[in-house]
């Protein structure tokens, strides 16, 4: 049994107000995925299991890692200073698009964990519920979408985000226990925006 310094309880009433995409409940997920692979793996979970209900405290910007690392740093003021700059390092490296790149074995549990739930079916799940809150089409031809830069705005829909990043996430995994679940994550999500495209275009 690890104690932590945070209950999960209190950790979800700091993710109130997240939209659906990075709610609590994408919170308790990579905290399921990154007990398991800091086990099979030797992390501390102590540090992993912090991170995890932690790294998304903030979750809106292109610097919402950076925000939540400080965040959790406050919140974790009265716990050894070692602790919290473990936690905090996982917290600031589990971004996919910035870096900095996670140093420690529990960080990339944490990147890893984190990268796993936007794939599979619950990343597509997720990317649609984001094109939905925020306004977004949900469907461009995959054929004209890896032609292109990915578009701002109403325009990107969540063939763009499968093409341009949710595809690649298997590719950039750190641990062996990370990158066997992920292939078959990985494989139904192919598979869901090839039919989805052909369905769109009327060929199923």
């Amino acid at each position: 049994m690890v104690t932590l310094p945070l209950q999960v309880e209190e950790a979800a009433a700091l993710y109130e107000a997240h939209e659906a995409a990075h709610a609590f409940d994408h919170v308790l997920r990579v905290y399921r995925l990154a007990e398991g692979i800091g086990r099979a793996e030797g992390a501390d979970l102590r540090v992993v299991l912090t991170a995890a209900l932690l790294h998304d405290v903030i979750h809106t910007g292109s610097d919402h890692h950076l925000r939540s690392a400080a965040r959790a740093r406050e919140i974790l003021r009265h716990e050894p200073s070692d602790f919290v700059d473990a936690v905090v390092h996982c917290i600031e490296a589990h971004r996919f698009r910035t870096g900095p790149s996670p140093r420690t074995l529990e960080a990339q549990v944490l990147h890893d964990a984190d990268k796993l739930d936007a794939i599979g079916a619950i990343g597509v799940a997720r990317a649609f519920a984001y094109a939905g809150y925020h306004g977004n089409r949900l469907w461009a031809p995959l054929a004209e979408v890896c032609q292109h830069p990915a578009p701002s705005g109403e325009a990107y829909t969540p063939v763009h985000e499968f093409w341009h990043k949710l595809q690649h996430l298997a590719q950039r995994l750190y641990t062996p226990t990370a990158r066997r679940i992920a292939k078959e994550r990985h494989a139904f999500m192919v598979a869901f925006f090839q039919r989805l495209d052909q369905e769109c275009q009327g060929e199923k």
